[in-house]
């Protein structure tokens, strides 16, 4: 055979390079073989389309579930399965990339009448986004398909071939997308020059490849692509009516809103009338809800004052959780029993929205029989001062508390915790629990668990909410659920940093919310989605659920300051530097306070430059913040901040508190508020002896942050990314050291770390047998940092530094075949051949004994551990890869870094993870998490992983680099070996430059 006809299957795929194309076309020409099997192939592929499209299930689109990125030949129920490691699934709507290729080999006999690439275009649009091509983009009705979808089209294949050798890849890509294979269309895309038709047209793309997947993150990356394209070119029309769709199926009706406004101002005949439509219906019915829980919320405010006023009964079925809350401030406030007896008709009503029960019925017969000669002064005084917002006096709350009116002793320490003044939280909590409401027990609940974690317990704090969330939803208390989903959004973003499990409380809570009218607690947890989505780096969704949460309530003075101190934060992470300064000014024109973030970012910002009455405002939000007793963590990271700021003004004076918050973070590393502090106060200090040309002082501060504990003397690389500013620092094998300090960083970091390591470094290091990388986040753990011909590792100190075993003693452990859940649809990968020879230590964990906790108890005492299975990659389940195992009885099948870190590998391992992405860490610039850092935290000795999909053959390359550790050589020069000589016989191998070694 040939060896172009090894090609045929990426060619069929899509897969084949287009430079390649041409060369292949005239192989295909001449060659018999191929033409049989790529005739044989093509009849298939055609067949297999016309079958699916005659399976998938009618599908009826309605106006309340728009699908913006329908297209007319994609059949709406068939589900392509995951990806397998190997080589890309075939697809069944790759029927182009066969077609294209007939024109080769005999086209001619394919007569075609139609001139252009795509059907003829009907009366009316069945895909409501716009492409860029302008044969496609004149104005057509949108009419969603209403039946099941349509027969895919033949193409015409003597155009679509004009357009490849004329390099129109915007027009082969809508012909792509018209025909359903988004892949291809991003394929193509990807060779045409970037331009704002090209980020319109990718948007769409995006969407359709990856609505499979996640329908949250297609629509997140494509509104990267489009505010990209919208900066270049704000009228834009096609990225403008996309960019609408993209927030309205993000469910942000004010912004799509403002978005088709947009649109209609430009005045395009047809596409303004429907944006004009878009517009007025989201923007009316999203207010008309607000203005619903707004007039509910009113009709609840005079309960406490007027004696009359009207019960809001008909309120308490629609939004029962703001008018229980009114229900209950009216009960305390009540002065005789006959104002209490009043309320008996909302107490039935309240008890009947959830679920029928007679717990609020019981409420108003308990106070009503109290002695109101004693509780009728108590209650008018409650009434004044929570009317007049003042505090409630500690005579008053002591009052209280001798009364046993524990109804309104709960209610006063309620406001009190609130407003976030001190509170004896054990007596409220008894005294909350001790009333027999379940809406009572699980506020006391949740304030435990407050109280668990700032006794530095949240592992009891979050089984206790966990449990509270079972308890809340069995007994149909939707409005507590949602506050205990918010709860546990903050516990996970500011005390764990764990944006995973944030995410899904957070989206659980924001959905409660909607379904349930709470407009307050919507927009809560809007801001609550942007905090989760800055975290994640996804810097555009974030800046519009923060938008969105403005546009709700535009005249609110707080709102103001918090949206846009938090907009400054998304602009300096995005490296808009003039639009962090004009957020930040607005916050500070507003004289509002800037919070914890606004803080760091005035002292980001300091490093361009001063910023008028920043210094003032600094110093009174970090006096405002050391208030009360903050923790150490917290009040490292206050110094760190201060440090960083004064660095600009005062050297001396800035040094002198970072190296005061480092001190301080270091004895407190579970702590996330202390690990923020260690990383800004080392990666300012290692900035700044980089830029004075203390070399050595930088690599010691390097070691320092990785807890290595005695840098190596040679042939030892640190590189530091401070936002801006870049540091490599080298030490060769001779022991001399020489470094590089920049501060013209334009862009995050991208997938790799090309480019940090000047050429001049690189050759200083060439003579080193092994190079150990010094690297702090958030440049730990990407790939390519040096070249292929280097030998070298990524070096992480241990917490609990020790003597690690022989690699020869212990168990070796194999986790292969397994099996993973069938409703995953991930293929069994193919089996690993043994090495030659007798391996006495050899354990294998196989098929559906290969459980996550199977895994991780064989693992406790095992020299050398191989994973060979699928990783997958995805923020909203966890922040770092996963290893897909077998499931066990509960269904878990995941086995993830946090399962990991939290044992103890008393092997010390050589760990080998043969699975895709198990390397991919989240993009968190004060901690490197991922799977191969947690294995080194639990034990191991070493660990190999890649950051990229990986092929069925990989089983081989590791195993073939543990060959030669086992004949002697060390792990980095093992890789690099076995990495040169895989490359030499396949170098179309590139995955295997981005297997990385941690130890």
């Amino acid at each position: 055979m040939n060896a172009l006809c090894t090609r045929l299957p990426a060619f069929v795929d899509g897969e084949l390079p287009l430079e390649h194309h041409e060369g292949f076309r005239a192989h295909l020409v001449s060659c018999v073989a191929c033409g049989v099997r790529f005739h044989d192939l093509l009849q298939a592929d055609i067949l297999g389309r016309l079958a699916l499209a005659k399976a998938a299930s009618p599908h009826e689109a309605t106006a309340d579930s728009p699908a913006p990125w329908s297209v007319p030949f994609e059949p709406a129920e068939v589900r392509v399965p995951p990806p397998r490691r190997g080589r890309p699934h075939w697809s069944h709507l790759g029927a182009l990339a066969l077609v294209l290729a007939l024109v080769g080999i005999g086209a001619a006999r394919v007569p075609r009448e139609a001139p252009t690439p795509w059907p003829s275009l009907q009366a009316t649009r069945s895909m409501e986004a716009r492409l860029t091509t302008a044969a496609l983009d004149g104005y057509r009705p949108y009419a969603p398909l209403r039946g099941g979808a349509p027969l895919p089209a033949l193409l015409p294949l003597r155009e679509l071939a004009r357009m490849e050798d004329q390099q129109d890849w915007r027009g082969i890509a809508s012909a792509y997308l018209l025909s359903g294979d988004a892949r291809q269309a991003l394929s193509y895309l990807g060779n045409a020059p970037a331009s704002p038709d090209v980020g319109s047209d990718r948007a769409v793309a995006l969407a359709l490849a990856h609505a499979d997947a996640s329908e949250q993150r297609a629509l997140n990356e494509a509104l990267v692509v489009l505010e990209d394209a919208l900066r270049d070119r704000p009228d834009h029309p096609q990225a403008l009516w996309n960019h609408a769709l993209v927030l309205r199926n993000l469910d942000l009706p004010l912004l799509a809103a403002d978005a088709f406004d947009a649109v209609a101002k430009l005045g395009e005949p047809g596409w303004s009338a429907e944006a004009r439509t878009h517009a007025r219906g989201l923007r009316e019915q999203t207010l008309a809800r607000g203005r619903a829980w707004k007039q509910a919320f009113a009709a609840t405010q005079d309960l406490m004052a007027d004696p009359n006023a009207r019960l809001p009964l008909e309120e308490a079925s629609r939004l029962p959780g703001i008018v229980r809350l009114a229900f209950y401030d009216a009960v305390r406030a009540a002065p005789s029993k006959d104002a209490v007896l009043r309320l008996l008709p909302l107490a039935d009503a309240l008890d009947r929205a959830h679920g029928g029960g007679r717990v609020l019925h019981a409420t108003v017969t308990r106070v009503a029989a109290r002695d109101f000669q004693k509780r009728g002064p108590l209650a008018r005084d409650y009434a004044r001062f929570v009317r007049g917002g003042s505090p409630f006096p500690p005579a008053y709350l002591e009052a209280l508390r001798r009364s046993g009116e524990d109804d309104l002793y709960v209610g006063a320490l309620g406001y009190e915790l609130k407003a976030g003044r001190p509170v004896d939280v054990a007596a409220f909590v008894r005294a909350a629990d001790g009333l027999g409401d379940p809406w009572f027990h699980l506020i006391a609940e949740r304030e435990r668990a407050q109280q668990e974690v700032r006794d530095g317990q949240w592992w009891k704090a979050e089984a206790r909410v966990l449990e509270a969330l079972r308890t809340c939803e069995a007994e149909r208390l939707d409005y507590r659920c949602a506050d205990l989903h918010q709860w546990m959004t903050d516990m996970y973003l500011s005390e764990l940093h764990r944006p995973a499990e944030a995410h899904e409380h957070a989206l659980r809570g924001w959905r409660l919310a909607k379904s349930h009218g709470e407009w307050q607690q919507e927009r809560t947890f809007l801001q609550e989605l942007a905090q989760v989505a800055r975290f994640h780096h996804v810097v555009p969704t974030a800046s519009a659920y923060l938008r969105e949460s403005l546009a709700r309530m535009p005249d609110d003075s707080t709102q103001f300051g918090y949206v846009h101190r938090n907009l400054a934060t998304l602009a300096w992470m995005d490296f808009r530097v003039d639009e962090a300064r004009q957020h930040m000014e607005l916050v500070l024109e507003s004289s509002l306070p800037p919070g914890l973030n606004g803080a760091g970012v005035l002292a980001d910002l300091a490093r361009f430059g001063p910023m008028p009455g920043a210094a003032d405002a600094l110093s009174r939000a970090l006096s405002d913040l050391r208030q009360g007793q903050p923790r150490p963590g917290e009040r490292a990271l206050l110094d760190a901040i201060q440090g960083e700021f004064e660095l600009e003004r005062d050297r001396t004076a800035g040094r002198a508190l970072l190296q005061s918050a480092l001190t301080q973070a270091e004895p407190w590393p579970d702590d996330a508020y202390a690990r923020r502090a260690k990383a800004r106060a080392s990666a300012a200090l290692i900035s700044d002896a980089g830029r004075t040309g203390a070399f050595v002082e930088a690599l010691t501060l390097a070691g320092r942050q990785l807890q290595v504990l005695e840098v190596p003397e040679r042939c030892v690389l640190a590189v530091s990314v401070q936002h801006e500013r870049t540091l490599a620092v080298a030490r060769g094998p001779s022991g001399a050291v020489s470094g590089e300090f920049t501060q013209t960083r334009t862009a995050p970091l991208g997938q790799d770390a090309s480019g940090l390591v000047p050429p001049a470094l690189q050759d200083a290091l060439r003579g080193c047998d092994e190079v150990q990388v010094l690297a702090p986040p958030p440049v730990n753990g990407l790939p390519r940092l040096l070249p292929p011909d280097i030998a070298w590792s990524y070096r992480v100190g241990h917490a609990t530094p020790g003597h690690p075993p022989r690699g020869d003693s212990g168990r070796h452990l194999v986790v292969t075949n397994v099996d993973t859940p069938a409703a995953l649809g991930l293929p069994r990968l193919p089996s690993m051949a043994p090495p030659p020879g007798e391996d006495a230590r050899r354990a294998m964990l196989e098929g559906d004994q290969a459980t996550p906790s199977r895994v991780l108890k064989a693992m406790v005492t095992a020299a050398e551990v191989e994973i060979h299975t699928h990783g997958v990659f995805s923020p909203e389940l966890s922040d770092a890869s996963l290893l897909m195992l077998a499931p066990e009885q509960d269904g878990q099948y995941a086995l993830t870094a946090r399962q990991v870190r939290a044992h103890r590998l008393f092997g010390a391992p050589l760990v080998f993870l043969a699975a895709c992405g198990a390397a991919r860490t989240a993009p968190f610039p004060h901690e490197s998490f991922s799977l191969p850092v947690a294995f080194l935290e639990a034990g191991a000795r070493a660990v190999l992983a890649a950051t990229v999909d990986i092929p069925d053959t990989a089983g081989r390359f590791f195993n073939n680099v543990r060959e030669r550790i086992h004949a002697g050589a060390a792990p980095a020069v093992a890789l690099r070996d076995e990495r040169q000589a895989w490359l030499q016989a396949s170098p179309g191998d590139r995955w295997v430059q981005d297997v990385l070694l941690f130890q």
